[in-house]
């Protein structure tokens, strides 16, 4: 039997259509050093890419308030840096419009609030593209878990046989998965492609333009 065409591509937002990946670093490394005098290495923080920032935060907080400080001091610093850091990757907006041009219904699924998520589709040129926007704040249980992948779909009105999850992080895979879209790892975010391969995903791309080619395959 023949899988069903793919007519929807849920998108994650971070590392995969946002080139984000050192703003985020410069954050992590400044409020760690502010509030615990030293930064654990780059790897611990990495390991949480993809996951909600008070979950990540929380792993290196020693109080309930200390979790609150940090947040505030990592927010601040990254509003600081916001515009002059964040870019869309080199292809990302040519496929979406084309994506767009085709009719294909789109959403972003991140593990970021919806405050930056705006402002971060703005910044990238990104934002006309997307009508459905599903972040933490929309769900009780943020990726890994599969209910704003869900939720995303309910939205677009599309079956998960016939919808493509594409991001980063074997969290963005985990959800898909569970949510049973097909998935799509993309090789350009922070993660190694060994940590995606154990993941699992239907299909790896190294290039933007490579959901395009799934499309027209499928």
């Amino acid at each position: 039997m023949n899988p069903a065409p793919i007519r929807a591509v849920l998108y994650d937002f971070d590392g995969t259509l946002a080139d984000s990946t050192e703003l985020i670093m410069r954050c992590y490394r400044h409020t760690m050093s502010t509030h615990l005098g030293e930064c654990p290495p780059d790897e611990e923080w990495l390991s949480g890419f993809g996951t909600p920032l008070t979950d990540q935060i929380a792993r290196f907080a020693r109080t309930p308030e200390e979790t609150e400080a940090m947040l505030e001091t990592y927010r601040t610093h990254q509003d600081e840096l916001f515009d002059a850091e964040l870019r869309p990757f080199p292809g990302a907006e040519e496929v979406l419009a084309e994506l767009s041009r085709r009719g294909v219904p789109m959403a972003i699924v991140t593990s970021r609030l919806r405050r930056a998520t705006l402002r971060g589709l703005d910044v990238c040129g990104l934002s006309r593209h997307f009508q459905v926007i599903i972040t933490p704040e929309d769900v009780a249980h943020a990726k890994p878990h599969p209910e704003p992948v869900l939720l995303a779909l309910r939205h677009l009105g599309v079956p998960a046989a016939e919808a493509l999850f594409v991001g980063d992080s074997p969290h963005d895979v985990a959800a898909g998965r569970a949510a049973s879209t097909r998935t799509a790892g993309v090789l350009w975010g922070p993660f190694p492609r060994a940590a995606l391969d154990e993941a699992a995903p239907d299909f790896l791309l190294d290039r933007q333009d490579g959901v395009l080619r799934l499309l027209d395959e499928r």
